[in-house]
């Protein structure tokens, strides 16, 4: 019987879907959308011409288009936090975005880690 419970279910699902992909075919405003997509994929076609090329010629008009594509990209990573350092014997501040910086290896050999990590400032 779970089987026949499952049919009818999804049966009553299709229907509902049904209906909604109706209903949404008569919007005027996805009509517009439609219509303006398969002008866009003519154009693309005739000039053989790929979303990357057209997304490049979008970038270049608007900037703020390569910006968004860059922050949505794969293999890209936030920055590090800059985080600032200031020795209290010398007043000499040291800003970096990683742990391994000269002067700060430095001060960790003299004064110890905890002591210039107590050093960082906010």
């Amino acid at each position: 019987m779970a089987k026949i419970n499952d049919y009818y279910q999804k049966k009553q699902l299709m229907e509902k879907l049904a209906a909604e992909i109706n209903q949404l075919e008569q919007d005027q405003a996805l009509k517009g959308e439609l219509a303006f997509e398969n002008s866009i994929r003519e154009l693309m076609a005739e000039y053989d011409k790929s979303p990357k090329h057209v997304l490049q010629i979008l970038a270049a008009i608007d900037p703020s288009i390569a910006g968004a594509k860059a922050e949505s990209g794969t293999g890209t990573r936030a920055k590090r936090p800059l985080k600032t350092y200031k020795n209290p014997h010398t007043g000499e501040e040291v800003q970096t975005r990683g742990g391994n910086h000269k002067v700060l290896n430095e001060w960790r050999q003299k004064h110890g880690k905890e002591t210039v990590q107590s050093w960082q400032q906010d």
